[in-house]
């Protein structure tokens, strides 16, 4: 199945959906939304939308924190206590599986944020 079957017309602007996991301008989608990992570009490359004034704060990191954090803890205690791993294990294992699962996390919060933005505030701005 392919995301591009998610967008609603142009007058809307993309789905939300689209715009946070494709990370894609969410008037047009199909531009970039993302400069480098988590750096929002100033404006889109395709219909020229000027993202600037569009901040998500820190919402993407208190949602990798909450979601992520609770996630690891859970996973380490059940693993400590079913497998009774080494210290050591726990060192390698863990930040293997939190460091990329947060930044992904934060890259689709962060979208879904700057597109919730978009489509609240275009009438205002």
């Amino acid at each position: 199945m392919s995301l591009e079957g998610l967008r609603v017309s142009v007058t809307q602007g993309s789905s939300l959906v689209a715009a946070a996991l494709l990370g894609r301008c969410p008037r047009c989608g199909k531009g970039k939304l993302f400069r480098g990992l988590l750096d929002i570009r100033d404006s889109c490359d395709v219909c020229g939308l000027d993202l600037r004034a569009h901040d998500a704060g820190d919402g993407p990191a208190v949602a990798g924190i909450f979601v992520i954090g609770a996630l690891a803890v859970g996973l380490a205690l059940w693993v400590d206590v079913r497998f009774e791993p080494p210290l050591w294990v726990h060192a390698v294992v863990w930040p293997l599986f939190v460091l990329p699962l947060s930044i992904l996390t934060m890259r689709w919060a962060k979208a879904a944020l700057v597109a919730l933005q978009w489509r609240h505030r275009r009438d205002s701005a």
